[in-house]
């Protein structure tokens, strides 16, 4: 599932086709994703221009002359840079055509939203999908000076494993599956822990993971598990780097001792036995 390094992968590829390009037209193939796609879309996008695209949380928010179209990619989305001539192909839905280059969305399970938010419905910081997300990890509100103070008092008096806050994004966006694991043996802390239990000094820690982690994902181009290739069709090789993710009974990268795997929240975590213990 593309998480946040795999949307700001996709964003950096975006961009430079598209900035400043107006909108020349809108194909839906399958309009029947998460939300069915507005079916007057090509009506309101056409001729409108993006003047800047932003990332909050998995979301892609195209900023356009009277609003904003946002995409999010779901559980196996895939927004390519595609010339016109390129040849439909299957689970293709939408596309936005910008002269000779078009935006396609390829979306097999069809979990994927491509909607359009107007400046008269409000802020697109209020908007419904929007409002309730985290703080971004590289933003001032998650600086160096903030960062653990802010995952401490959000944790406080939390009997959730900490690994399933972490994944809800409401305290910090974008640490996925793969990331919460691989933040959590950076930090040292056990996957089953209560996240009330974090300590300052911890939550420091983890703060510094967090950033290390999904900063380490973006260089590498995201995570290619199945589906997700980047905006040029090419895959992430995050996996590589991987120290937990992914390599139950292998050794610890640290300490030597075989990796273990749980099921929490019906996914996958990986940690090591001795690096975090509860």
């Amino acid at each position: 599932m593309p998480e946040l390094p795999e949307v700001e992968v996709t964003k950096l590829g975006v961009e430079p086709h598209v900035l400043g390009k107006k909108v020349t037209g809108v194909t839906i193939y399958d309009g029947r994703l998460r939300w069915p796609v507005p079916k007057n879309l090509e009506k309101i996008l056409t001729g409108k221009q993006v003047s800047h695209i932003r990332r909050r949380g998995k979301y892609l928010l195209f900023r356009m002359n009277d609003g904003y179209l946002i995409i999010h990619l779901g559980m196996t989305g895939v927004l390519r840079v595609l010339n016109t001539s390129d040849p439909i192909k299957k689970h293709d839905r939408i596309e936005i055509q910008f002269g000779k280059k078009i935006l396609r969305l390829h979306d097999p399970r069809k979990f994927g939203a491509v909607l359009w938010a107007s400046d008269e419905e409000g802020e697109i910081e209020n908007h419904p999908l929007i409002a309730k997300l985290g703080v971004e990890p590289f933003s001032e509100d998650f600086s160096k000076e903030k960062a653990g103070q802010h995952l401490y008092q959000h944790a406080k008096g939390r009997q959730v494993a900490i690994k399933q806050w972490l994944l809800a994004g409401q305290a910090v966006v974008g640490v996925g599956n793969i990331y919460c694991s691989e933040s959590l043996f950076l930090a040292g802390i056990h996957p089953a822990m209560a996240a009330g239990k974090l300590s300052k000094p911890k939550a420091e820690k983890l703060a510094h993971s967090i950033k290390d982690t999904l900063s380490r994902a973006i260089k590498a181009g995201g995570s290619s598990l199945k589906d997700f290739v980047n905006s040029e069709g090419d895959p992430g090789h995050f996996m590589l780097q991987t120290k937990v993710y992914d390599r139950a009974g292998l050794p610890c990268v640290t300490c030597k001792t075989p990796i273990k795997q749980i099921v929490q929240g019906q996914r996958s975590t990986y940690f090591c036995p001795n690096c975090q213990k509860k």
